[in-house]
């Protein structure tokens, strides 16, 4: 019997959450920004239910991302679509290893954080 994988889908507003993407004047969720890169990058296709938009998990590894090539990297948006065009796990490609090891790195200190502190509060209560 085969079983089926049901993949999470999370909605715009828990994306932009998740991300921690805000509106830096009136501190809400910025989910127009969210909006704006799915017309830009391609790449994104977000399922849309009675019209909501809700996101897979490679639509948010696609956005993160998008997110942290554009804001922390500092790259236009021509310069993350030419980035977007290569395959992310081709670290070898010249002139953009760099961009790419960059975004694995800080994706891999950013996971590793996230458990020193799971484990960190599970010593302190155990």
């Amino acid at each position: 019997m085969k079983t089926q994988h049901k993949e999470k889908l999370i909605n715009i507003s828990e994306l932009a959450k998740k991300l921690k993407i805000f509106n830096k004047k009136n501190n809400k969720l910025a989910t127009h920004t969210l909006r704006f890169w799915e017309k830009e990058f391609k790449q994104i296709k977000p399922t849309i239910i009675t019209g909501r938009r809700y996101y897979a998990y490679k639509d948010v590894e696609i956005i993160s991302m998008v997110k942290f090539l554009l804001k922390d990297q500092g790259l236009t948006i021509a310069g993350v679509k030419k980035v977007l065009k290569r395959k992310l796990n081709n670290l070898d490609d010249n002139g953009l290893s760099s961009i790419k090891s960059n975004y694995i790195k800080n994706k891999i200190k950013l996971k590793t954080n996230l458990l020193l502190n799971k484990i960190n509060k599970f010593k302190n209560n155990g």
